[in-house]
């Protein structure tokens, strides 16, 4: 039986294209597909949420776009992470580990509320 893939929590998304971009320009779709083979197919991005934040990002200046020849030989829109990109994934990426760590705390939990361990 196949589970079926997590929806990506809202507020992940951009940690999650701007870490895909570290590793160097890519165009949507690669940044989508990096995402699902290094999830295992647990986080799909689906083309209505990618492309906006794509644009978000680059409102905001944490990414740049140009348009350049793809593998397959077709125009695509690349993307590249700028410096206050790098800045932002630095931080949001400190934020994300103390906070999945807090939560697996919570999972791990062997006491309940108001019941101290000694």
């Amino acid at each position: 039986m196949k589970k079926a893939s997590l929806d990506v929590v809202r507020g992940t998304l951009d940690v999650l294209i701007l870490r895909a971009l570290s590793w160097g320009p890519q165009h949507g779709y690669a940044v989508s597909q990096w995402i699902r083979d290094r999830t295992k197919e647990e986080l799909l991005v689906e083309e209505g949420a990618l492309y906006p934040a794509l644009y978000r990002m680059e409102t905001k200046g944490w990414i740049r776009a140009e348009w350049r020849v793809s593998e397959n030989n077709r125009r695509a829109k690349y993307y590249t992470l700028t410096a206050e990109g790098r800045r932002h994934l630095r931080q949001e990426s400190a934020t994300w580990r103390r906070y999945t760590l807090a939560v697996s705390r919570i999972l791990s939990a062997t006491t309940g509320p108001g019941l101290r361990r000694a």
